[in-house]
């Protein structure tokens, strides 16, 4: 499918979940590079709502911002629950591939980005007794990401919805396992760079 159309499809799968991801996985409407580049819009939407909401919305401090943490962030989750739900999936019979999972995550995302980057520019139009009407959009839009990550999940294994919420604790789970290990794996090669260097100035010095 061109890539246009996967992208605009979007707006049809998050009003209409159950057909959307349906045909996203049956009907090939999705594709890689539109899942990850609404990935790469949700990473942009998150760095600028730091940087540029309103100030009377704005609790960062704008000479702490990193944006490599916000990559990093929004990356890492992407990769450990895609890595994590095809870890557990494939132990529950679930009926998704890598790719499918991928796709369906990238997706899910949609609405971080349709309803928090123009809540951005209106964060400066409105004062903090209209604060409420700020918040629950933000809400809104976590809150509808983490529906469709939940029905994306259930039609991609073609669960049903009690074995797709242990599918997602269980998916949860692997994820903090993941971390640990890469913590793990990262603490022990740090140690093993440092005796090395420790090794080679203790004999370039003798």
């Amino acid at each position: 499918m061109l890539y246009g159309k996967s992208l605009k499809y979007v707006f049809h799968l998050i009003f209409h979940p159950f057909d959307g991801f349906w045909d996203l996985k049956f009907e090939k409407r999705g594709s890689i590079p539109a899942a990850f580049t609404l990935v790469l819009l949700t990473i942009i939407t998150f760095s600028i709502e730091k940087q540029s909401t309103g100030f009377l919305f704005n609790m960062n401090r704008l000479s702490e911002l990193n944006i490599v943490v916000d990559v990093t962030t929004v990356l890492l989750l992407y990769i450990l629950w895609c890595s994590a739900n095809w870890c557990t999936t494939s132990l529950m019979d679930g009926k998704g591939r890598m790719l499918d999972i991928l796709i369906a995550v990238g997706y899910s995302l949609a609405p971080l980005v349709i309803i928090r980057l123009p809540l951005v520019l209106i964060s400066h139009f409105i004062t903090t007794n209209e604060g409420s009407f700020y918040t629950v959009f933000q809400t809104i839009s976590i809150l509808w990401s983490l529906l469709l990550l939940f029905l994306g999940t259930m039609i991609t294994h073609q669960y049903t919805v009690k074995k797709t919420i242990l599918t997602c604790l269980i998916t949860l789970l692997g994820m903090g396992i993941l971390m640990f290990i890469g913590l793990l794996f990262f603490n022990v090669i740090g140690r093993m760079m440092t005796f090395v260097v420790t090794i080679y100035k203790e004999l370039r010095f003798r």
